[in-house]
């Protein structure tokens, strides 16, 4: 707990048995955490045995591999529904640090931001961490799109470490997103459509076997799948489309995104 604010970690997990115990000991070590969720999608290792042996731990299973953007709505759906304040997906891979909870739900307690990313791209961890080369250079092209077109200025929009305000979550139309890997992307372009802020923290991050990553391929639908939601929301925002993932509102939230 951070200024009286219940966090809770939700890991999105699929075939993690090899790092998931360090990485839930790790986040337990930053002690403001009050509780770990862990959605098991359907792994065929042994994440789901490992995982109900942790303390302190809510273990959902999905009986099939629902995708990465099911496996997270089920994990925003478990944390609202046990009271979260605020609510921190940390990957079970150890891609990304546990260390920088503290300063990401500090954010979000004190009330500056409803959303916050650790980058990696900030502080130039991505290629120093391992990220390949190619996969850089489609973080930076998709990124310039995107800024374009969402009228943001992120540095990018392609981590999967992630703190929310239960008030933010609440708000967001999430069931009308893909349960996709672009889940992730069609979640902050709503965050931005929505009229707040994005802060980022500068992310140390890296890149070994064991850590989950989509493959050429998958990563192809994926940059395709953020372009169209880029596009959608352009359309959107000019009215000449109407979607569900974008809907109309009268009285959005005006702010601008900032990196910090």
């Amino acid at each position: 707990m951070l200024n009286l604010h219940k966090i809770i970690v939700v890991m999105p997990a699929y075939n993690a048995a090899q790092t998931l115990r360090a990485t839930y000991d790790e986040v337990m070590a930053q002690n403001i955490v009050d509780r770990i969720i862990l959605v098991d999608d359907g792994s065929t290792d042994a994440t789901l045995s490992i995982a109900q042996t942790l303390p302190n731990t809510l273990v959902y299973q999905h009986k099939q591999n629902m995708g990465y953007g099911a496996n997270q709505k089920s994990c925003y759906d478990l944390a609202l529904k046990e009271g979260a304040d605020i609510v921190i997906m940390v990957h079970p891979d150890s891609q990304y640090t546990p260390k920088l909870i503290p300063a990401m739900a500090s954010l979000i307690a004190s009330g500056l931001y409803e959303c916050v990313l650790g980058s990696r791209i900030l502080g130039g961890y991505a290629l120093k961490g391992g990220m390949p080369v190619w996969r850089y250079i489609a973080n930076r092209f998709l990124t310039f799109i995107e800024n374009i077109f969402l009228g943001a200025k992120l540095s990018e929009y392609h981590s999967g470490y992630r703190a929310f305000s239960r008030s933010l979550l609440e708000k967001l139309p999430m069931k009308e997103n893909s349960d996709d890997f672009v889940f992730d992307n069609q979640m902050l372009a709503q965050i931005i459509w929505l009229g707040y802020t994005v802060a980022e923290v500068s992310c140390p991050t890296k890149y070994f076997p064991e850590a989950s990553s989509i493959n050429f391929f998958r990563s192809i639908q994926y940059g395709w799948g953020c372009l169209q939601v880029s596009l959608s929301y352009r359309l959107s925002k000019l009215n000449l489309i109407s979607t569900p993932r974008f809907p109309k509102l009268s009285n959005k939230k005006e702010t601008s995104n900032k990196d910090l």
